[in-house]
């Protein structure tokens, strides 16, 4: 019983780290705390002047990434629900020290994820059919230099 305690801790923490990096909002996946609209400062990417000049999107299409937006909404809700139950149960298994339980829930909370991941996914990918190929290539670029960190962020290299 006691060697099965070091696998459930590093796995409990394991999954900690994951959850934690799981509310790192996401491209057009923010939710405030009334859970309808962007939380305070966030815009969906598609609503943003910047991204909308810099991609040069017509209305047309900022209007079909909406709608591609607001159809996967509420499954992406119903998703998200669940798996903060499943993350709630699992830390209370953790707390109860039940290795069994734990394990179990480890299953149920993963497949949780990944359904949420997946319909995310297929909502990102139908919004990326919306672009042209110079538009994802720019929306990219703009993306990536968006989680980069500036440059006065990154530890000044020590002398030689």
């Amino acid at each position: 019983m006691n060697s099965i305690k070091p696998l459930v801790t590093i796995t409990a923490l394991t999954l900690a780290a994951l959850v934690w990096m799981s509310t790192v909002p996401a491209q057009g996946f923010t939710f405030g705390a009334d859970q309808n609209k962007p939380a305070p400062g966030e815009l969906k990417w598609w609503q943003s002047e910047k991204f909308q000049k810099a991609l040069v999107l017509t209305t047309d299409q900022t209007k079909r990434i909406e709608e591609v937006f607001q159809k996967a909404l509420p499954k992406l809700k119903v998703q998200k629900t669940a798996l903060d139950e499943a993350e709630a149960k699992f830390e209370r298994l953790v707390e109860r020290g039940d290795d069994g339980a734990v394990m179990e829930q480890i299953n149920v909370l993963e497949d949780k994820r990944a359904e949420l991941t997946k319909s995310r996914t297929l909502m990102l990918y139908e919004m990326r059919k919306l672009l042209t190929r110079e538009q994802w290539t720019k929306f990219t670029a703009m993306h990536k230099a968006a989680q980069s960190p500036p440059a006065s962020a990154t530890p000044a290299q020590a002398p030689k």
